[in-house]
């Protein structure tokens, strides 16, 4: 991964290395590890919770997370890079750590970058329990 790609820069293998970090670190729970990854004053808009402002409140955000999403599982396949925005889908599975049932999730994210870290996170993610029918409520 490159230290520090400019803005209007990353290609396709900046992009490809970024995004293997980010599924490693992520499959690992670290929390520590990923919020290297992140810049200090980092804007987190991801899924249908309040957008966040900086590494103390994506900490806690990921901390809350990794305890719920046990032996998590992740492949992030890259969709576009343009300037510094890097566009993925990924896919997750993960054990619930309340209660244990086996969980899937999908999403798409925007990292926007800045100078090797990622200024801007903003995903969609929806989640199931593996093998349950569809929840969504439009058909």
């Amino acid at each position: 991964m490159p230290t520090q790609p400019d803005a209007a820069d990353l290609t396709v293998g900046d992009a490809e290395a970024i995004l293997a970090r980010a599924q490693r670190l992520m499959g690992t729970g670290d929390v520590s590890g990923v919020m290297k990854t992140f810049a200090p004053d980092v804007v987190v808009r991801f899924a249908d919770r309040p957008e966040t402002h900086g590494k103390p409140a994506l900490e806690r955000f990921l901390a809350a997370r990794f305890a719920r999403q046990k032996n998590y599982r992740l492949c992030k396949q890259l969709r576009a890079v343009s300037g510094n925005v890097i566009v993925c889908s990924w896919d997750g599975e993960w054990d619930d750590g309340q209660d244990g049932r086996a969980m899937q999730g999908r999403g798409i994210e925007l990292l926007t970058m800045r100078g090797g870290e990622i200024a801007r996170w903003e995903a969609t993610f929806n989640v199931w329990q593996k093998g349950s029918a569809p929840s969504l409520p439009i058909v």
